[in-house]
């Protein structure tokens, strides 16, 4: 099996139709033992989510951005493994004053909110499971991304905070790589998942990739990105790092929609 007897850290899982649980799912499907983390709020969905895997797996509370739930996710990990193979980094959070056409009014509070949150936090990620990722002999981390080298109505301040992710990604690679950690990140086209639908106008992203998306984009379906994922945690992608990966349907690659004609 691809990730046979990997142990991986899946973030930002909520409910079943996000990326995250996907990915779990297919982990498990693929010989991986997980562990998932929630957060606030979000925490009990995330609960009753993990019930719905193949095999239902341990929650760990995790605010990336509270160094004391860092320390302790660490320290979990640490005791319940040892070692760590891998991690799904899908965490990122706007205000909603940096999204929906405010950009130009933004506070500096939020868009620093939106970098701290969904850039920074993967090196924050990343220096957590560094000591577990070398007593392993190295490993595999993946971001959840959106490709933000055009600007995007209403998405804003996350756009930003979404080009630092691809900037980090890269930095990472550079600095991890001679621990045999490869990191990367996946670029994903619009899903509607809860978090998603939390952006104002998404349903413009939508409309745009059934004009422009030479392969069919079904934005109710996250498999397709979950595989990516699972292959980029694997074994199967010794000598890729520093990547920014598209699962959109090719979008990424057409300038304007071919049409029928």
């Amino acid at each position: 099996m691809l990730l046979e007897n990997k142990k991986l850290v899946v973030t930002g899982v909520l409910t079943d139709d996000s990326i995250a649980w996907h990915t779990a799912r297919l982990a498990q499907e693929e010989g991986a033992q997980i562990v998932v983390t929630g957060f606030g709020r979000g925490l009990r969905l995330t609960e009753r989510s993990v019930q719905r895997l193949p095999q239902p797996c341990d929650v760990i509370e995790l605010d990336i951005n509270d160094p004391e739930h860092v320390d302790a996710l660490t320290a979990d990990l640490e005791t319940r493994w040892g070692s760590v193979d891998g991690a799904l980094h899908a965490i990122a959070f706007a205000p909603a004053d940096a999204l929906g056409g405010n950009f130009l009014d933004t506070p500096a509070e939020s868009a620093q909110t939106a970098f701290t949150t969904s850039a920074f936090s993967y090196k924050t990620l990343a220096v957590a499971l560094f000591p577990l990722m070398q007593k392993a002999g190295g490993g595999a981390l993946v971001a959840m991304d959106f490709d933000n080298s055009q600007a995007w109505p209403a998405y804003d301040w996350m756009g930003v905070a979404k080009s630092a992710l691809q900037s980090v990604t890269r930095y990472l690679a550079r600095d991890l790589g001679e621990h045999n950690i490869r990191v990367n990140a996946v670029s994903a086209g619009p899903l509607g998942t809860v978090a998603a639908k939390s952006i104002p106008g998404f349903e413009r992203f939508d409309d745009v990739w059934g004009e422009r998306s030479p392969l069919v984009w079904d934005t109710t379906n996250p498999d397709p990105v979950a595989r990516m994922v699972c292959v980029l945690l694997s074994d199967w992608a010794p000598m890729t790092t520093g990547e920014i990966v598209h699962v959109d349907g090719g979008f990424h690659a057409i300038a304007a929609g071919a049409g029928s004609d």
